[in-house]
């Protein structure tokens, strides 16, 4: 019997024609690229060979990432909590590139802090870019996935498996995000798009210093010594490094990666003890 959905493409690498890289040709949109887990999935995208729309806030940090990568970057300062921005950044890459493969809902980041003590703001602000953000990138981006049998990934958290007293928002939010995940995942079958979500545990970016910081300050120990006890703590192999989650996305929107669909891959040193 014939299957009601079309066929991924197969997954291949030329091995004889080492000059081809896997992702020449291809288009990304990069949100949060400015700094920490999007600008290092940016760049490992771009040394794969992708084109990149890189999206954030920042002017500037923007433009000294596009300027790191060089040709082939182009940059959309837009505030993704704005409904209308997602599907502006769509409009942008398709102008700029002509199409789009691949993207990257890697935007967001979520107050943590004592339950009682956030508020409306803090939890509306918190579900603006890091959800509502990442479902309007995906509507506006879907169809061009679709004609191009593109990637969608969901960059989430650990917190989104096993929530924490201080991450209620982040560990509701990033349970939204993988929920929405396994959801589109089933589209990804009807409409040719693959779809995964990567949970990264606690990775070495500026929010992650000032948490170190703030143990020392607690613990009354050098910073120096804060990161082993963090590390002894939360009973993980190590920290972290940005380019460790680009490396996992270089290879889930690589041919080599195609049969990854509806995954959450927790890439955590092992912080996840849950099933």
């Amino acid at each position: 019997m014939t299957s009601q959905y079309p066929k991924f493409e197969r997954s291949t690498v030329n091995v004889q024609n080492k000059g081809v890289r896997p992702l020449d040709g291809k288009t990304a949109i990069i949100t949060g690229a400015s700094r920490g887990i999007g600008r290092a999935i940016a760049i490992r995208l771009a040394s794969e060979g992708a084109r990149v729309m890189l999206a954030a806030r920042d002017a500037r940090a923007l433009a000294a990432v596009a300027d790191e990568i060089g040709t082939g970057a182009a940059v959309a300062p837009l505030d993704l909590r704005l409904p209308a921005a997602p599907a502006e950044l769509v409009r942008i890459a398709v102008e700029r590139f002509g199409c789009v493969d691949v993207v990257v809902n890697n935007a967001g980041a979520t107050k943590r802090g004592e339950f009682l003590e956030l508020t409306d703001e803090d939890w509306a602000d918190g579900y603006a870019l890091k959800l509502h953000g990442a479902v309007r990138l995906t509507r506006a981006a879907w169809r061009h996935l679709a004609a191009a049998r593109g990637s969608l990934v969901n960059i989430a958290g650990t917190g989104g498996r096993t929530p924490g007293a201080q991450f209620t928002i982040g560990g509701s939010v990033n349970a939204a995000l993988l929920s929405f995940t396994k959801a589109m995942a089933d589209n990804g079958l009807r409409d040719g798009v693959q779809v995964n979500a990567v949970s990264p545990g606690t990775v070495r970016t500026d929010r992650f210093a000032k948490r170190l910081e703030a143990l020392a300050a607690e613990r009354q120990i050098p910073v120096s010594e804060a990161e082993a006890v963090f590390i002894r703590e939360a009973r993980v192999t190590r920290v972290g490094e940005p380019i460790d989650i680009a490396g996992l996305v270089a290879f889930l929107v690589s041919p080599a990666g195609r049969f990854l669909h509806g995954s959450l891959i927790d890439m955590d040193g092992g912080a996840t003890k849950t099933l």
